[in-house]
């Protein structure tokens, strides 16, 4: 069974009704019928005019023609006539927890949810805060997505970093089942058991470890059945050594500029910036060669332009990367035929009525040129690979979960159409967008 249906299978009765407004349990399980929508075939970007599609409890059961749909005896009709119904959003890249907030993070899950996004990775906070975050949107306590998280492995070097200790209080940094510093020492199997014990659906695989360690690592998680997140490079260990471990995702699109670096950094604190001097004319064959590599070994990249986009925007000192290389780079990884998802790596502000994915979604067409079916892909179909549950996201598909997003606007005619949810649909509970109300700007 996989981590995040551990918590409580019982308890999701509370999480099958139509809406829930502010968070209030839901009504039992029952179907439903969503009638009139144009649904969007993510994986062949045919738009099929006229479909409902049957949910039963959190599962889809079917998607079919509207007139062959009919309704159960028990059945609610929901009329979503004029509207596109894609699968929920999955932003592949947020922190919830680095410093635990329960009041922001409540903010963010809910604004997530109301803007269409059904499912997160959570790449290493306090894992006792993110646990408790990920049972209570679970099981309809408080509004929010699905939360899948990773348990923190770095180089001793590392917990200097005081992040660490933010997310640790109480205890040691790097003496934690979630943050655990690493070295040819370690028992990497009790370690690795003690990170999958707190929940965690994946090992994240930071900073200061050689590429060794790193490929040890990456085998021993794999073995206990746990999926492995890495940041492109982690220092010393080089992209193209971070990619041979057969890692399953990668974060950070310009970290795989660095395999154009005569030597690789040391330390992630120490890094220098990318010499961009290298990119002026034709891409490395050192960076250009990781694009097929990632290809052959299916590793998704979640290349989050928005944090170097941020960075742009709000950095008096120089970023470590532009947001232009980094679109470069992503839009080079996509023509190679790399997988890329659409991960943010931070929140857009308090007081924005919707999440940041639908600007790293606008980044990725307008920046990186990925074309607009591409762009829905990389939030659904790539986001359910990089989380590693392709059996229940992704898609709208008989026997997948009921994570619906309708739109007013047709997402494959227009980048913008990410911003006019009317209706969030997860685990068939639904969120009317009507329904948001934002609250306070919360401090983080």
């Amino acid at each position: 069974m996989h981590t995040l249906h551990r918590f409580a299978a019982a308890a999701l009765t509370l999480a099958a009704g139509l809406a829930i407004g502010s968070g209030a349990a839901a009504e039992p399980q029952g179907a439903v019928v969503y009638r009139g929508a144009t649904v969007i075939d993510v994986r062949t970007g045919k738009e099929l005019h006229g479909y409902a599609i049957l949910t039963r409890g959190e599962r889809i059961v079917r998607v079919a023609p509207d007139g062959e749909i009919g309704a159960p005896g028990d059945a609610r009709v929901i009329d979503v006539s004029g509207t596109w119904a894609i699968p929920g959003l999955v932003n592949t890249h947020e922190h919830l927890a680095t410093p635990p907030n329960r009041p922001f993070a409540e903010a963010m899950m809910k604004r997530d949810v109301f803007g269409g996004v059904t499912a997160v990775r959570d790449m290493a906070d306090d894992l006792r805060s993110v646990g408790e975050l990920t049972r209570a949107s679970l099981v309809g306590e408080i509004p929010g997505p699905d939360i899948f998280y990773a348990a923190l492995m770095a180089g001793p070097s590392f917990f200097e970093d005081p992040r660490t200790h933010e997310v640790t209080a109480g205890l040691v940094a790097g003496q934690v089942p979630w943050m655990r510093a690493v070295d040819e020492t370690t028992d990497l199997p009790r370690a690795i058991a003690e990170a999958h014990g707190s929940g965690a659906t994946a090992i994240k695989i930071y900073a200061n470890l050689p590429g060794p360690l790193v490929a040890a690592i990456t085998a021993e998680a794999h073995r206990q059945g746990m999926k492995v997140w890495a940041h492109a490079a982690v220092f010393p260990a080089s992209p193209r050594e971070v990619i041979d471990a057969g890692v399953d995702a990668v974060s950070h699109v310009c970290m795989l500029a660095y395999q154009a670096s005569p030597q690789m950094p040391e330390r992630y604190a120490s890094r220098p910036p990318v010499n961009a001097e290298r990119f002026a004319g034709a891409t490395p064959p050192a960076v250009s060669a990781l694009y097929g590599e990632m290809v052959a070994r299916g590793t998704v990249l979640d290349a989050t332009l928005w944090v170097y986009d941020e960075m742009a925007r709000e950095q008096a000192a120089q970023p470590y990367c532009s947001a232009a290389l980094a679109e470069r780079l992503a839009a080079e990884a996509w023509r190679a035929g790399v997988t890329v998802s659409a991960g943010t790596d931070g929140f857009s502000a308090p007081d924005d009525p919707w999440p940041a994915v639908q600007d790293e979604l606008e980044l990725l067409h307008q920046g990186a040129g990925l074309p607009l079916l591409a762009t829905l892909q990389a939030a659904t179909l790539n986001g359910a690979k990089a989380i590693g549950d392709e059996r229940d996201l992704g898609a709208l598909e008989a026997g997948k979960l009921a994570d619906i997003a309708f739109l007013g606007r047709d997402p494959l005619a227009d980048v913008g159409a990410y911003r006019t949810v009317t209706l969030t649909v997860k685990r068939g509970v639904g969120f009317p967008r009507s329904d948001y109300r934002p609250g306070p700007a919360p401090a983080r």
